[in-house]
């Protein structure tokens, strides 16, 4: 049967439920779509999807989420196409939703992302598994909340994702969303990614400087040089997926943000 669903940018889409050939053009969205068990289901995925890897392996590539391949998107004639605004280029996005039902996410906190594993698990007759990932997502949030203020987490921060020019996770993103919910404050006061000088962290207070695993690999050579120009900054890598990835990655995130509010707190 056909049913209408409205996805997060405010459109009506409409195929047959449940949908039996997804292409997921996310890559947090892709992992939620096999934690939810539908393995069979997902036809297409991008080149960056890479959670978990056995099921990388043996699903076809659509390209990247920025640069997908239309052609082989049409070849996998799918009924349901997942994306998000943020990932995903909006001419090629308008460009599939003249052939093939789009659903799209529009996430910027930890809230909107639970309530889109619920809305996706509604999607893909998937209601019982959605709800009990958003059970151990909240659970696990609502003790880091609590814990940043037994611990006395309440540090200033800069999150770097890219290198050459330096760019920054500013305000009203995920990313800046995590970061508070564990206790830390974002010292960039822009919206989204702006680019900036490390020498003009030195007045903004900075007692933390995550470098994010992705989508730029900083390594230990980034933290040298970073940590000569701020001297009393602690510098350090974070992996990106943790505070990035808001599907059911979120679940894995708790425990490792509970290890490093416990770094944090020691020093």
């Amino acid at each position: 049967m056909q049913r209408t669903f409205t996805d997060q940018l405010g459109n009506k889409v409409t195929f047959n439920y449940p949908p039996k050939r997804i292409i997921s053009i996310v890559p947090s969205q892709t992992e939620l779509l096999f934690d939810l068990g539908l393995d069979e289901e997902v036809v297409g995925i991008t080149k960056f999807c890479i959670h978990p890897l056995i099921k990388f392996a043996s699903k076809a590539k659509v390209g990247g989420t920025k640069k997908l391949l239309i052609e082989k998107i049409r070849d996998l004639k799918p009924d349901l196409i997942i994306g998000n605004k943020e990932e995903n280029t909006q001419s090629e996005v308008e460009l599939l939703m003249q052939e093939f039902p789009v659903w799209m996410s529009d996430i910027s906190n930890l809230e909107e992302a639970m309530v889109t594993i619920t809305q996706i698990g509604e999607l893909v007759n998937r209601e019982p598994e959605a709800a009990y990932l958003n059970h151990l997502i909240n659970a696990g949030f609502t003790d880091l909340q609590s814990l940043a203020i037994t611990k006395n987490i309440n540090k200033s921060v800069a999150y770097l994702i890219w290198k050459d020019p330096y760019m920054f996770a500013g305000q009203h993103t995920f990313i800046d969303d995590i970061l508070r919910k564990i206790g830390l404050q974002n010292v960039i006061t822009q919206s989204r990614y702006p680019e900036h000088l490390i020498e003009e962290l030195k007045t903004a207070n900075c007692e933390l400087v995550f470098l994010s695993s992705e989508p730029y690999p900083f390594k230990q050579k980034h933290i040298d040089e970073i940590q000569s120009v701020l001297p009393n900054a602690k510098v350090m890598l974070v992996d990106g997926e943790m505070f990035s990835w808001y599907g059911s990655r979120l679940v894995k995130a708790v425990n490792y943000l509970f290890h490093l509010q416990d770094e944090l707190k020691d020093n």
